[in-house]
């Protein structure tokens, strides 16, 4: 045939020309078609500020996965892409780059310019991250790509907002909230992360008015005592019971406060005796509003100590903290420091230590949200895989606090709330308000924050497909079917757009959720910056392809849990690729002209180790369909790759080379027809993991159909099972294991031919399969035997399943030369282990000797007793 394949598989020249094949030929792009069911995945948004890293990888390779084998069933498949407006990285990205190339801040420019510089960027690099998807294979519908402050996007989160304000969801008020004083900015809880620290207990006394008594409060935040309005004891401890009711003196500011008792204090831990900072401690805020402290704040957005702070004033958190400590000595007032490890709140962003401030920020109600949310996991509308994430997701929802959702930045949506200067009225809407409904006036502000970047990116699922309008993909293709995302963010994420969802569509978002692992390093490290242990998934793909990337990726996964990368890995898989590759063309270059797709297989006149064959295939289009509907796509790809190198590679190909050598003849012609519909179904299998080189083998082979992309998915057939002819086939194939491994161990090379006498109950199937033993298993003549050959006692004896196997010793080796050569290693590996045993046995040498000197040495006697017992084997097996 004319239609060869390259002698070698080269990515390069196959990945971009078929992506541009399949791209523009439409087939990522489906038309609503009723009369199908719909099955539809939304990306999870990347960062516009992003590159594709591995992480991604993985979780657009699962994606795809799911997505091209649902195509390949007759599903209607949407996937939709796009990215995250990403507020504080790309406001961060933008403002290093004009501090770095103009000298300027973002106050120089103001709002209005500052953004048009940030539109500018996202035109420059946003499009660089979804190009990087194109790389590695993904088949979203770009037709379709979103971006979340694209306009469908911005009207939904005006729509939701205006609504849950309306219903008292949404509310403005004084809160403790955290506040990253890099970011300059609030933060929701989702968006710390608490870190064991080394830290402090520092014990200072508190003078009791009018009294010589102290009180000593344990603390490891001295700095915000400048703003502490009271002091809580439990009720319940009798050490502080006549304090109650009483005013201490506030060391360094002189400020009386006064001490209340409050069940929240836990006598048990440090003295009993705790210090009210209300602006800048959540729990002392509850306790403030219970008892009517003061409220003080005494930081200001930068982490330095603001008016209220007295001789502190203008002073960071941090050298504030080492000034009070040195005054509190001063004043005798400091008992003691003792060191204290804490969990302490970080940015997720930037990693400085986050600061409980009180601030007026705008909040969602969550309490009444969440309950829904809540009982749509439990009663299994919505399904985590695996399971066990689901409790990681009930357990925040069911202690979930008010979410604050304001931030302090310029780039995001803006919040739609709108003051009139004249009479003071705040009016939310949809649309910008430019007179005041009130008084009239035209002096109108919109409120300067925007909104977390979380509350757009809760609303995916929906405002990607039309909403807040009524669109036909809309109605068609929500719910999605799965979200495939990290167990990293089911709290940032995936829990805000079950709530939104199930608030803005009265329908869940999703069916599924499926949570993958991270992609850590070769040690086990999780990927950063900061180790430069990154692994850039683009120099992969260039260096062996996308295929074996995204093989890789999914040989290596199991939902939930980690996975460790290896370049070592990465080429097995390419090695893989490699094989298929021969295997195809080895079998292209056997077939005739005239041989074309059998549609009927079954119809044709099959040999057994067709029947074989098609049996072993047909029990792995069930596994594998079983395994993808249970989002087993590790354990369906190993199955794949099992077969096609063990069961299609090494024996099918060898088994039915003697017929393909007999060309013209009806055995011939049945061995091709077998040979293209097993690799041609085969690739169709694999295809959802590795596209590229599927779809080039296929379009080789004899087919129907425009592309293997939109063929059909191979579904189990009842005709294609063959058990017995199964089983009969594999009892050779284990007999001629069997004696490839005893030749093996006595060292007898392929080229030295012996006969074998074989004695079974299935005479006729041996018989049969002379050719195979000679071929394969170095066979000089082959009988099948109804009772053991009279020199038994001189023969190899192979017993199998199906068969006992009797060779002859001395045609296979020399057992005289072949006994004092195993001696003669026998007796040199003793002495090697008596010499490394006899150096462990020795003290001086085990005190001196360095520990990986030891270890060496203890490796080699482990090394030295196993050949020791290997050769004694191989002498007992010579007879």
């Amino acid at each position: 045939m004319n239609n060869l394949l390259d002698k070698k598989y080269d990515p390069k020249n196959v990945e971009d020309r078929l992506y541009t094949f399949w791209s523009e030929n439409g087939y990522f792009t489906p038309e609503i078609d009723k009369s199908k069911k719909p099955f539809s995945i939304v990306i999870p948004p990347p960062n516009v500020t992003g590159q594709l890293h591995m992480g991604h990888a993985l979780d657009e390779t699962l994606q795809d996965i799911l997505i091209r084998t649902k195509r390949m069933q007759g599903y209607c498949t949407l996937w939709i892409p796009g990215t995250d407006h990403a507020g504080i990285a790309t406001q961060i990205k933008v403002e290093e780059q004009l501090r770095k190339n103009e000298g300027l801040s973002r106050h120089d420019l103001g709002r209005e310019k500052f953004l048009e510089r940030v539109w500018d960027w996202k035109k420059m690099y946003g499009s660089r991250i979804i190009n990087q998807l194109k790389k590695l294979g993904s088949s979203c519908d770009w037709t379709r790509e979103r971006f979340t402050m694209d306009e469908t996007c911005s009207a939904a989160v005006r729509k939701i907002f205006v609504s849950l304000y309306n219903k008292g969801q949404i509310y403005r008020g004084y809160r403790i909230i955290n506040w990253c004083p890099n970011c300059n900015t609030a933060l929701s809880d989702t968006e710390v992360d608490h870190k064991d620290t080394a830290g402090n207990f520092y014990y200072v006394k508190y003078p009791i008015k009018d009294s010589d008594e102290m009180l000593i409060i344990a603390t490891t935040r001295p700095e915000t005592m400048l703003g502490d309005t009271g002091i809580a004891v439990n009720p319940e401890d009798e050490r502080y019971a006549k304090y109650i009711g009483k005013t201490a003196i506030l060391p360094l500011m002189n400020r009386e406060i006064p001490i209340v008792a409050d069940e929240y204090v836990d006598k048990e831990f440090g003295t009993g005796c705790v210090k009210m900072t209300p602006c800048h401690d959540p729990n002392d805020y509850q306790v403030a509003l219970r008892h009517n402290l003061e409220m003080i704040v005494v930081l200001d957005g930068n982490g330095k100590i603001n008016e209220n702070g007295g001789k502190y004033q203008g002073m960071d958190r941090f050298d504030a903290r080492k000034a009070i400590i040195e005054d509190l000595d001063a004043l005798g007032l400091l008992v003691k420091i003792e060191p204290h490890s804490h969990a302490v709140a970080h940015c997720y962003r930037c990693g400085t230590i986050v600061e409980p401030l009180s601030s007026r920020q705008w909040f969602v109600k969550m309490e009444e949200l969440a309950k829904p949310a809540i009982e749509a996991v439990k009663n299994g509308d919505i399904r985590f895989v695996p399971e066990r994430f689901s409790k990681n997701y009930l357990n925040w929802m069911e202690n979930i606090l008010d979410w604050c959702i304001s931030r302090q930045l310029w780039w995001g949506h803006r919040i739609p709330a709108f003051y009139c200067e004249d009479c003071g009225k705040m009016t939310v809407a949809e649309e910008d308000v430019t007179v005041c409904p009130e008084c009239g006036s035209k002096k109108i502000t919109q409120d300067e924050d925007v909104l977390d970047t979380w509350f757009s990116s809760a609303l995916w699922p929906m405002s990607t497909l039309g909403w807040p309008n009524q669109t036909e993909d809309l109605e068609y293709f929500y719910p999605t079917n799965v979200l495939v995302t990290g167990y990293d963010i089911i709290t940032f994420w995936v829990s805000k757009m079950i709530f939104q969802g199930l608030e803005g569509m009265k329908e869940k978002p999703f069916s599924d959720v499926l949570i993958h692992g991270l992609v850590r390093d070769s040690q086990g490290r999780k990927m950063s910056k900061s180790l430069g242990n990154g692994i850039d998934p683009l120099e992969i793909i260039d260096k062996y392809g996308a295929d074996a990337l995204r093989f890789t990726l999914a040989t290596g996964n199991s939902p939930g849990n980690d996975m460790r990368f290896y370049e070592e890995r990465v080429e097995a898989s390419r090695n893989f690729c490699n094989k298929i590759w021969n295997a195809a063309r080895f079998v292209l270059m056997n077939l005739a002209d005239e041989i074309q797709f059998p549609e009927d297989i079954t119809s044709i006149a099959l040999e057994k180790e067709d029947k074989w064959i098609l049996s072993k295939y047909n029990t792995l289009v069930k596994e594998v369909n079983d395994n993808i509907d249970k989002y087993e796509l590790g354990v369906a790809v190993s199955k794949l790759y099992d077969f096609i190198w063990d069961v299609f590679c090494d024996w099918y190909i060898e088994l039915v080379k003697p017929r393909l050598n007999a060309k013209g003849t009806e055995g011939y012609h049945v061995a091709c027809k077998v040979l293209v519909y097993v690799l041609s179904n085969t690739m169709k299998l694999l295809h959802p993991f590795t596209p590229f080189i599927t779809e080039e083998i296929w379009q080789k082979l004899p087919h129907e159909g425009e592309s293997i992309m939109i063929s059909s998915f191979p579904v189990y057939d009842e005709k294609l099972s063959f058990s017995n002819d199964e089983e009969n086939v594999q009892y050779v194939i284990d007999a001629i294991k069997a004696i490839r491994n005893r030749r093996s161990e006595m060292n007898v090379p392929p080229s030295k031919k012996s006969a074998l006498y074989i004695k079974t109950e299935h005479k006729a199937l041996f018989e049969s399969s002379n050719v195979w033993f000679e071929k394969l298993a170095s066979a000089s003549a082959v009988e099948v035997i109804d009772n053991a050959p009279a020199d038994a006692d001189e023969c190899v004896q192979i017993i199998t399943s199906g068969a006992t196997v009797y060779i002859r010793t001395k045609e296979m080796v020399d057992i005289e030369g072949e006994r004092k050569r195993l001696a003669k290693e026998l007796e040199d590996a003793e002495k090697e282990l008596a010499r490394a045993t006899a150096k462990l046995a020795n003290t001086d040498f085990v005190a001196k000797a360095p520990a990986k000197v030891i270890d060496a040495e203890r490796e080699k006697v482990k090394k030295y007793e196993a050949m020791k017992q290997s050769i004694t084997l191989a002498l007992e097996k010579l007879v």
